[in-house]
């Protein structure tokens, strides 16, 4: 059966999808493939940034390119969900877009690390589900990593030592996850996600109204 992102009809409000991983563990391709499903009507948050826009980048599809000052003002205003300064350059994930689309009834997916999770979950608890991504085995891991021939060993070293750290924030998430099959992962993130569309908080004004419609009937 083909995913459906409205099944029962009822109006309600959207989710925060956040999905979290040390890197090479598979959340960027998990987030690629969502978002290549347009059934499951999912919109990526895009993050604001003050880094330098390179070539290969086009403003307001992989960030959005703002000034040092806007930024401050944003981020000082409460305007962005999370925000973290890495290398001298910020990134913070704005909130009006993401309230706009939430309160259309769709959901939003934000592909962002555990820092950036529990500022999201603070500011907006009742929206978010949260979901971390754990690799079979740290031996699978550095071996991803190699694979994707992006980075020099002392880079790979890095990114290894740092996934541990990462690895131990897992009972922050809603839910856990290990990637050891990427189709099967996919289709436990869909069927988290078909679950937390229906749960009652988020349903609750489209409930209330469909109820007092069934009681209205003769």
């Amino acid at each position: 059966m083909p995913f459906s992102s409205n099944a029962n009809h009822i109006r309600r409000r959207g989710l925060m999808l956040i999905l979290s991983s040390p890197s090479g563990a598979g959340k960027t391709t998990l987030t690629r493939m969502l978002l290549q499903d347009k059934l499951i009507d999912l919109t990526l948050s895009v993050s604001v940034t003050t880094r330098a826009r390179r070539s290969s980048e086009i403003d307001g599809i992989h960030y959005h390119f703002i000034s040092r000052p806007e930024f401050d003002r944003r981020r000082d205003a409460g305007d962005l969900l999370e925000w973290a300064e890495v290398h001298g350059n910020c990134y913070g994930s704005p909130r009006g877009p993401v309230e706009a689309v939430l309160q259309e009834g769709r959901d939003v997916l934000f592909d962002i690390d555990y820092q950036g999770t529990q500022q999201v979950r603070e500011k907006a608890p009742d929206d978010v589900v949260t979901v971390f991504i754990l690799p079979p085995s740290m031996r699978e891991l550095k071996a991803r990593l190699i694979r994707r021939a992006e980075d020099a060993p002392e880079t790979i070293a890095k990114r290894l030592t740092n996934a541990r750290n990462e690895i131990q924030r897992w009972t922050s998430y809603d839910y856990v996850l290990v990637n050891d099959d990427l189709q099967r992962t996919l289709g436990d993130v869909l069927t988290i996600l078909k679950a937390e569309r229906l749960r009652r908080n988020r349903q609750e004004n489209g409930v209330k109204q469909f109820v007092q419609g069934l009681l209205s009937e003769e």
